[in-house]
């Protein structure tokens, strides 16, 4: 990168805020997927006014810039594949304000989910979006891909807790949306706009997000099901009973075994799937109502076993194995494709099935888990890299992945975002005409193209 151009970044954040070392630039080139590329250099910035700095420098340079978190993403949307800057807002990680009167908190964008729950628990309130990635992922990189998790079922995704943000554009202007309100129909929802942009049309440097009271009570069932499509079918069927779990959550067979090799949780394996299921409110005796019904539904359906944890350490071990079903794969095989398509509740099962046999057809083991509640399914595919046979049957599996979710009423992502991986198959997700307004939306808000460029949307 031109010297000159360090220079000026130097001169804003202090030279502790630019790294340009190859072992320092290899740290930011990836993300949670197996996609690697360099930046030219990595800035690391303390305030909203370093950041609308920066993206001056970049807009006046043409030099690409991509935002990034903690680079716990999978669908490589903070890979910088065409190199130039990387943003990254980890040093941007305080608590501005909490809010308890009007039940609000205003925060950096580079704080971490987990500790950011930590402290508005302490004061007795909550808030609920809870992606798997939690302990590590940063609240920017969740509202950037309107992150889910596995309370959304109840509670909704990243964007409905939202009231304001703090955004730079390509420019380097700094635009304050949104406030405190309740309701706000005043103008365009620009807060919806750039709540899921994935960094492609400006940078977020501050979240005023809304809290909940934290529910007093909590039980929480991991149910055993000899069959994998009786599981499926569990699900909608507590659904149409009127129960709203705060999460319900899918493992299959191969995921049940992976999590056991690798955490000995005392997992049986002569299963083909578990349902972790867990309700909340602020009743205890209604919550106690609920997972007694819960567990007739369950049995009703074909489980074999419903177990309810008795104490905070046994619903902690059962948490331990869902959030634990991602790493735990890497036993099975050195790579993993992960996706996140989305279906109506009502095609769960169908979904589930034929996930399944895309796996048969091609000969590489396709785990399925997931929220199962929303319809929020991650198909993995277990495969080697190394192998262009295996890699080859992985590129064919994605399409049909795909095409399944579309064909079934559903869409290419719950929770992961497009990144690089997805966009190909935006055409048959979208249409012409929305990729065409959201072209124009793009280039309206970043008409040098610096901002993630070569994301969201296909050549």
């Amino acid at each position: 990168m031109d010297k000159h151009i360090i220079s000026q970044l130097i001169f804003i954040t202090g030279k502790d805020g630019v790294l340009s070392t190859p072992e320092d630039l290899a740290v930011y080139g990836y993300d949670g997927t197996f996609e690697d590329h360099r930046p030219d250099v990595v800035v690391l910035p303390r305030t909203t006014e370093q950041v609308s700095q920066v993206v001056q420098v970049a807009a006046n340079t043409h030099t690409p810039l991509v935002t990034r978190g903690m680079g716990s993403g999978l669908a490589a949307a903070s890979v910088p594949f065409q190199g130039g800057i990387v943003l990254s807002m980890t040093r941007m990680n305080r608590i501005l304000e909490i809010d308890p009167v009007n039940a609000t908190i205003h925060v950096e964008a580079g704080i971490v989910t987990a500790d950011l729950q930590s402290a508005v628990e302490k004061l007795g309130f909550f808030y609920p979006p809870d992606p798997s990635s939690i302990r590590h992922s940063t609240i920017g990189g969740n509202i950037a891909c309107n992150a889910g998790g596995p309370r959304c079922l109840k509670y909704g995704v990243t964007g409905d807790y939202v009231l304001g943000l703090t955004v730079v554009l390509a420019d380097g202007r700094i635009l304050r949306l949104g406030g405190k309100l309740i309701k706000d129909v005043v103008g365009y929802d620009l807060i919806a706009l750039f709540t899921g942009s994935e960094g492609t049309l400006g940078v977020i440097t501050e979240a005023l997000l809304r809290l909940m009271a934290r529910p007093k009570a909590v039980r929480t069932a991991l149910v055993e099901f000899v069959n994998l499509e009786d599981a499926s079918r569990t699900v909608n069927a507590i659904l149409s009973a009127g129960i709203v779990p705060a999460t319900l959550e899918l493992m299959d067979e191969t995921a049940i075994a992976c999590i056991e090799e690798a955490m000995h949780l005392g997992l049986p394996l002569d299963i083909e799937a578990m349902l972790l299921i867990e309700v909340d409110g602020m009743d205890e005796a209604a919550v106690i109502t609920e997972i007694v019904a819960i567990a007739s539904i369950c049995s009703e359906n074909g489980a074999r076993q419903v177990k309810v944890a008795k104490s905070e350490a046994e619903r902690t071990k059962l948490w331990q194995a869902r959030r634990s079903v991602s790493p735990s794969l890497a036993r099975r095989a050195p790579n993993k494709l992960g996706e996140d398509i989305t279906v109506p509740r009502s095609a769960i099962p169908e979904a589930v099935r034929r996930l399944k046999a895309i796996g048969v057809k091609y000969g590489l083991p396709l785990v399925v888990f997931g929220h199962a509640g929303d319809g929020n399914l991650h198909p993995n595919i277990l495969f080697d890299k190394r192998d262009p046979e295996q890699w080859a049957k992985v590129e064919k599996m994605v399409e049909e992945e795909f095409a399944l979710a579309l064909e079934l009423g559903g869409t290419l992502s719950g929770e992961h975002g497009v990144g690089a991986l997805k966009r190909p198959y935006m055409p048959q997700a979208l249409g012409s005409i929305s990729l065409e307004i959201q072209k124009q939306i793009k280039a309206i808000l970043d008409p040098l193209n610096i901002l993630n460029p070569g994301k969201v949307f296909p050549d």
